[in-house]
């Protein structure tokens, strides 16, 4: 029998119901006892994969259309890992399923209940006075012989917060970093217990990747700290350079999080497991009756194991119709975490004193990794494919497909709620290979290849680790990732590829098709739509749709965002008519052969539409725009030059420079010795850079800090924008006074809600936009009006018949004084464009 191609035999699979297999029944009250009819069903998918293996053994009558395990309506609890060997393999015409009734209705968990709740009614060590009346206490379960850990709990299937220092979605600063003694300075007013047992850790943005260390010891001054962390991730977080705590006056330092310790307990929806005491505590939330709820901790990492060998790999086994839930990850908790990128914790990392290896002659850093633990892994399989399952409530990877995979399919499922990466796919670097070298061996049955991931919905991800994509793929060829919806993941949507260099590799003939990518970079920057890296020649980028990218509120550099990004050594890659609301794109040292064609808001209304899921039966899984966070908007940046005394800007090399970079070269501003240039550009702090590093007698100043945005369509009744815009550009400082400066940030930011008469001012006056930014003290105030309009025409009409507007400006007065240069009595400067 001629064998049916892989995407028509899963259609089969899905949608016909004609070919009748052997079923092996399989029911929560069932017994592994019994023989496994409608009947007399197992108990357990354990038992029924091992029988399915003897009936495969013994060339059993009746298994010649395939073999069905039939799990029915319930919970399978899952206490340590299904295998699924090359002796469970079945054929094309007798292939395995592993069928379910639904994904909201047979559920493969790996979750422990949490039972017997009681309001807590004595004392507890380090509490916060007066929270113990609102706590509930149980007791932890004993698995195995052992009292469960774990760093995850769902309540009535909502992930709830381990006990934080800073609360909801707020994030402290660190102070500095020590690399001399490998410390990390905070402040911390009040003492905090650090048990041996279960330490406290601290969280730390850092760039595109977080960081959860260990607290091994905190030392005290006054109100504030120095937290030394356990090995090894003390060693890696403070030698491996890229990404590092972030440490700047003029952005902001790292933000950080402390979790774990019993003191943090003090908001509803957080709760605190002492391992000690084997006791567990949780605030509820307003409504939720815990002798009632639902409560799940995870036991198990990975619920079920699909692996071949090289020469025997498991073929035709599929999934349908289940849900997999409840699963842990406990290696922080052992080791500590320090992501590289996508998730990949660093094993070890450190600068290159000198630059250079034998094959990158410029690289500054090696380092070695590890890839996380997944809920369902597969190595060496073809052939196999998971079709209408939901993947939920997880600590790690949900479904990663690693070695020697070919011909697999991931088509019409969720992955929602889940800590890490939805889909990984191909090597990203064996545990011995240094990081950037090229990966291309010579045996072929190692590859990734053909992996088809279509028809997906993908929202509320890497929720745990901010350093995860949506879907991570490393070393893969001509696999296909079309028709899905991502949305609400902490960093980028899809990443694609691995080893930073331009060099020949496995890679190649990758599609990203059509997808909807939309809500991402929710915490972390340095991200975009579509992330790539390296060579990967005859690979598509085409018809997506990326928009609406979250404000991350932790980021040091805010602009850093992106909807399409082809990152280091990216070559040989055609990206076309892909849809996003701005041209925001980051082609940052490429290799050759890219090709950029068609791509921006222009893309017809046809291919949009298009883009997402076409089972539109998923479309009840999304989520959809988190009112908590903002949505960026593109915005032109702020870099100013101030020219030393004993030097002279060349006006037409900078407009030449600017030219050389697509930033547009007419829009230079200059009072006195300073020169603004008020632009879009890919990336405003690689700007910065090179500006300084072409005109070296100069100060150089990206604003990063857009503080204050009004527009004519967002807070006028008349919404209708003039065509052309002029644009002024006037600027003051702050005065010294830090309480009075917080107070001025604190009025803009509260204005349009206190001080509506400002905004009305403005619509009189018809101004189509104004931006504020700020650097250290210095303000830049960019007021745009229509073209042909002046600010001395338009500016007095803010105070007609409004005084409230008079107040205003007389209360920014107090804030405000001129910056050098300015005589006495003058603030606000224009610069005049040139």
């Amino acid at each position: 029998m001629k064998r049916l191609p892989f995407c028509l035999f899963v259609l089969i699979l899905l949608f016909a119901g004609s070919l009748r297999a052997t079923d092996i029944y399989v029911s929560p009250q069932g017994n592994d006892n019994n023989d496994g009819s409608i009947n007399n069903p197992l108990q357990t998918l354990q038992a029924a994969i091992k029988k399915a293996r003897a009936l495969r053994r013994t060339q059993a009558p009746g298994i010649q259309q395939g073999i069905t395990i039939q799990l029915q309506k319930g919970v399978y609890p899952v206490y340590e890992t299904i295998s699924i060997k090359a002796e469970d393999a079945g054929t094309a015409q007798s292939p395995l399923v592993i069928n379910g009734a639904g994904r909201e209705q047979t559920i493969i968990s790996g979750g422990i209940a949490i039972n017997n709740w009681n309001k807590l009614s004595y004392t507890v060590k380090g509490l916060q006075t007066g929270v113990h009346q609102y706590l509930w206490v149980a007791d932890v379960p004993v698995v195995n012989g052992i009292p469960l850990q774990f760093r995850q709990l769902w309540v009535n299937n909502r992930k709830a917060a381990r006990a934080k220092y800073f609360n909801g979605n707020t994030m402290g600063r660190i102070l500095d970093w020590n690399k001399t003694d490998a410390s990390c300075k905070i402040l911390l007013p009040k003492p905090i217990q650090v048990k041996q047992s279960t330490p406290p850790e601290l969280f730390i943005h850092q760039w595109w990747a977080i960081a959860m260390l260990r607290i091994k010891q905190v030392k005290y001054n006054r109100d504030t700290a120095s937290v030394y962390f356990y090995e090894p991730e003390s060693k890696i977080q403070n030698e491996h350079p890229w990404p590092a705590p972030w440490i700047s006056k003029h952005t902001g330092n790292s933000a950080f999080n402390l979790t774990n310790a019993i003191e943090f307990l003090d908001e509803p929806g957080e709760w605190y497991l002492d391992s000690t005491a084997k006791k567990m505590y949780y605030w509820p939330l307003p409504g939720e009756q815990m002798n009632r709820a639902t409560v799940m901790a995870p036991f198990t990492e990975t619920l079920i194991s699909i692996n071949g060998t090289a020469d025997k790999p498991v073929q035709e086994v599929y999934f349908k119709n289940l849900q997999f839930a409840h699963t842990g990850w406990q290696r922080p908790a052992l080791y500590g975490h320090v992501p590289h990128q996508a998730g990949m914790y660093m094993t070890e990392a450190y600068k290159l004193r000198p630059a250079g290896t034998a094959e990158r002659p410029q690289l500054d850093n090696q380092a070695w990794i590890g890839r996380p633990a997944a809920a369902v892994e597969v190595n060496y399989a073809s052939h196999t494919g998971f079709a209408n399952c939901l993947f939920t409530r997880m600590a790690s990877t949900a479904l990663d497909y690693h070695t020697g995979v070919y011909d697999n399919m991931v088509t019409g499922n969720v992955f929602k709620n889940i800590g890490g990466t939805a889909i990984m796919g191909g090597v990203f670097a064996e545990p011995s290979r240094e990081i950037h070298t090229t990966y291309f061996p010579k045996d072929t049955s190692l590859y990734c290849n053909r992996l088809t991931l279509t028809n997906n919905v993908i929202t509320d991800v890497a929720n745990e680790d901010w350093s995860c994509a949506a879907i991570a793929l490393g070393y893969t060829r001509n696999s296909m990732v079309a028709n899905n919806h991502i949305e609400n993941t902490s960093y980028s949507g899809i990443s694609m590829g691995w080893g930073w260099n331009p060099n020949e590799n496995m890679m190649r003939n990758n599609t990203v098709r059509a997808n909807r990518i939309v809500l991402y970079g929710k915490h972390n920057y340095d991200c975009a739509g579509v992330y790539t890296l390296s060579a990967q020649p005859g690979s598509v980028i085409e018809e997506n749709y990326v928009d609406s990218v979250y404000k991350a509120p932790y980021a040091h550099l805010p602009s850093h965002w992106f909807y399409l990004y082809t990152d280091e050594g990216s070559s040989n890659i055609t990206i076309r008519n892909n849809y996003s609301p701005a041209t925001k794109y980051l082609q940052n040292n490429n290799g050759p052969g890219n090709s950029w064609e068609d791509n921006g808001p222009q893309v017809p209304a046809a291919i949009q539409r298009k883009a997402g899921v076409l089972n539109k039966e998923l479309l009840q899984y999304i989520q959809g725009y988190d009112k908590a966070y903002a949505i960026n908007e593109e915005h032109p940046e702020v870099i100013e030059i101030i020219v030393h005394r004993d030097s002279v800007l060349n006006i037409q090399q900078l407009k030449t420079f600017l030219h050389q970079y697509q930033v547009d070269s007419n829009a230079v501003y200059q009072w006195k010795n300073r020169f603004v240039v008020y632009a879009r550009m890919q990336d405003v702090g690689v700007m910065e850079g090179r500006i300084q590093k072409r005109f070296p007698g100069t100060t150089v100043k990206a604003y990063y800090d857009l503080f204050y945005q009004y527009n004519k369509k967002q807070h006028c009744s008349d919404k209708e924008l003039a065509g052309e815009w002029d644009h002024f550009i006037i600027t003051a400082n702050l005065v010294a006074d830090t309480k009075k400066q917080q107070q001025y940030l604190e009025d803009h930011a509260t204005q349009f809600e206190k001080w509506p008469e400002v905004a009305k001012g403005f619509c009189n006056a018809g101004f189509q936009q104004l931006l504020l930014f700020k650097h250290d003290r210095q303000l830049m105030l960019i007021i745009s009006v229509p073209k042909g309009k002046t600010l001395a025409e338009l500016d007095p009409k803010t105070t007609e018949n409004n005084p409230r507007v008079h107040e205003w400006n007389k209360r920014m007065s107090r804030y405000q004084e001129g910056i050098e240069g300015t005589v006495k009595g003058e603030v606000w400067v224009e610069l005049r464009k040139l």
